[in-house]
């Protein structure tokens, strides 16, 4: 493995489609020298006037997201949200990584939003972009902020990371997960430390996302084990083996999804993979491109249908795996009755 950047998924930085003008290195030897090397995240603060956004997709679960943070720097080289990251002028390869936009008045535009008389009670996904609980967060604390408003109206939130920082917050998910308000995803990619390390570089180690999992189980916090995505030839012949130990440590569902190198990610991807596994890159674009229907990702209204023997294989088997090791667990509903706004409740006094 000869990554150029340790600590970084995407090794190049790939143009922006919406820009007019294009990276171009021409003198690796001279002047494109400091392009290439690595350099520090910058920050950047956003002040929208909205932080819940209404999803309209018929291929996810939820009607409502926030994103606390655009832009990731856990570098997962696969992240179908890098292409997002060119809305905001950015490039989805190395800037997706290391320039990452902050939103710090969320909580408070969040409780505007509750406090809307036109609001529906629905559970909002934390977050449906980028991860709530990046590196970041750690100082910023955007995220406990947002947990104590979703506490404070006793609102259903559902939260999806791959970062063991969420343990800070189980003060908050307690009481949250007694009043039936929480769900938790935890994504769990591989068990080997050395893959993890260069696919998604930022992240928790295995180690400590399972004992994330086995934290939050143990104060009956409902957790859901996303093993995702699945990337035939690097990480498929995991899926049994992860799906029997998270159930062990009490996960009360498990999902999958399979790699989509949607836009400017296929190439990313694929420059990653022929500089980290040259050996087997040829065999897993392959594979990729059998399970899209040809393409490194599926278009259209169709693009999470997927095609060939080795799909078909991978549902298998963990279709198998999760009806033999979670058969008898049951996800709990959420209560969408238990909303009220702090107003109300002293207006009855």
């Amino acid at each position: 493995m000869k990554l150029a950047m340790k600590g970084r998924g995407s090794q190049i930085q790939v143009n922006n489609k919406f820009s007019k003008t294009k990276y171009v290195i021409e003198h690796i030897e001279g002047v494109d020298v400091p392009f290439l090397e690595d350099s520090k995240t910058d920050y950047i603060a956003e002040h929208p006037n909205k932080i819940v956004n209404k999803v309209y997709s018929p291929t996810v679960p939820f009607m409502y997201s926030m994103n606390p943070y655009q832009g990731c720097e856990h570098g997962c080289v696969y992240c179908y949200a890098r292409e997002s990251h060119q809305y905001w002028g950015y490039g989805a390869g190395l800037d997706f990584e290391r320039k990452i936009i902050y939103k710090p008045e969320a909580p408070q535009l969040l409780e505007k939003q509750f406090n809307t008389k036109k609001w529906i009670v629905s559970p909002i996904m934390l977050s449906g972009n980028t991860d709530c609980y990046q590196p970041i967060e750690k100082k910023l604390q955007i995220t406990r902020e947002l947990l104590k408003v979703c506490l404070k109206y006793k609102h259903p939130v559902s939260i999806i990371t791959k970062n063991s920082l969420i343990q800070r917050d189980i003060d908050l998910l307690i009481p949250l997960a007694k009043l039936n308000l929480v769900h938790v995803s935890l994504s769990i990619t591989s068990f080997d430390n050395k893959l993890r390390s260069v696919l998604e570089p930022r992240t928790a180690s295995v180690e400590k996302k399972l004992e994330t999992l086995e934290m939050l189980a143990a104060n009956n916090i409902p957790v859901n084990i996303m093993v995702a995505p699945i990337i035939p030839g690097l990480n498929s012949h995991e899926i049994p083996s992860i799906v029997k130990k998270v159930a062990e440590l009490g996960a009360l569902s498990v999902g999958y999804t399979t790699v989509r190198l949607n836009g400017e990610i296929a190439e990313i991807f694929e420059n990653w993979i022929r500089t980290t596994y040259p050996d087997r890159a040829d065999k897993v674009l392959n594979q990729i491109k059998e399970i899209n229907n040809g393409h490194l990702h599926s278009k259209g209204k169709n693009r999470l249908k997927l095609h060939g023997e080795t799909s078909f294989m991978i549902k298998k088997m963990f279709d198998v795996a999760r009806n033999k090791y979670l058969k008898n667990k049951t996800w709990p509903a959420y209560d969408l009755k238990a909303f009220c706004r702090p107003s109300e409740q002293l207006s009855l006094f």
